[in-house]
């Protein structure tokens, strides 16, 4: 997935710092382009790098057998390799980028040692990762419980959030893919909200038309999600 329309880099969490803790990281954050398709994170395998994202965005996957699912969604609000703000080195979900666009990397050493000394950054890391946190549980209820149509409304909105953009490019499978939903489970969902005048969708682009019409056809766990980011 490529963004139609791209906006400044910039990153929430690295934002919260004083300018002068910022300026103190500069030398240890690279910037990197993230493409769609890459892997970050494998489940299992441990964490070298922490990534925070400016314009990209990253799925995070939970997978049984050949089958995955997403349960929780990063981009400019967060960072990718939260474990080792908990004190743990290895990911236990897969992480894949499904929004081309920049973020910042870090070795895990330097990390660490940032995370120890720096107590801004640690405090807005506490409150983020509880924030993703009650993001993958509620959106693994999400999966559970609603009906494929709010879902795709919830997920879509997500996904413009982080984006910062109403149109993005994606195909039926990779939403598939994401929800955890059969094809054509995904062209009804898409039809009907493309017939509700919400989004328009054509070859592979997705452009959201009424976002407030959108949220009102999303399940509630897009707003509580929303929530937890605002208030954190």
């Amino acid at each position: 997935m490529r963004s139609a329309n791209r906006t400044p880099f910039s990153n929430s969490l690295l934002a919260a710092l004083p300018r002068g803790k910022y300026e103190g990281l500069r030398s240890a954050l690279e910037p990197v382009t993230l493409n769609f398709g890459d892997v970050l994170l494998e489940p299992g395998q441990r964490i070298e790098h922490v990534f925070f994202p400016g314009n990209s965005v990253v799925s995070l996957l939970t997978e049984e057998g050949r089958k995955a699912v997403e349960v929780g969604l990063v981009g400019h609000e967060g960072m990718v390799g939260v474990p080792l703000a908990l004190g743990v080195d290895v990911s236990p979900v897969r992480a894949v980028v499904q929004g081309t666009g920049m973020a910042f990397r870090m070795k895990k050493a330097r990390f660490l040692r940032e995370f120890r000394e720096n107590q801004t950054l640690r405090r807005e890391l506490f409150r983020y990762s509880h924030a993703l946190m009650s993001q993958v549980t509620q959106i693994s209820a999400c999966n559970r419980l609603h009906k494929v149509e709010a879902r795709l409304a919830r997920w879509l909105l997500m996904t413009r959030d982080r984006l910062r953009s109403n149109q993005f490019e994606l195909t039926h499978e990779f939403l598939g893919h994401m929800l955890g939903v059969r094809r054509v489970g995904i062209t009804q969902a898409a039809g009907a909200l493309q017939r509700r005048k919400l989004i328009t969708y054509s070859r592979g682009t997705i452009r959201i038309l009424d976002p407030k019409g959108l949220e009102t056809a999303s399940c509630r766990c897009y707003r509580i999600v929303k929530a937890l980011y605002e208030s954190k």
